[in-house]
């Protein structure tokens, strides 16, 4: 599993965020085909919505990697 931190001061990343930030997706595009195709999961479940808000503690999957947000220490 991989950890990914929100940036100081965020509460939330967005799930298509997520994607490219960390590298899953190459753009927001493909990370909008990944979701619409019911690749990528959210805590276990699959998400279709690439706007969903992940927050410390949760967890997403998608082409074999999986990433658990956490908070920045301030």
């Amino acid at each position: 599993m991989e950890i990914f931190r929100l940036r100081p001061g965020d509460e939330f990343i967005r799930l298509g965020q997520l994607l490219k930030a960390a590298g899953a997706a190459g753009n927001g595009v493909e990370a909008k085909e990944m979701i619409q195709d019911g690749q990528v999961s959210v805590n276990g479940e699959t998400e279709t919505r690439r706007g969903r808000k992940l927050y410390s503690g949760d967890t997403a999957s998608c082409g074999g990697r999986e990433f658990k947000i956490e908070k920045e220490q301030e």
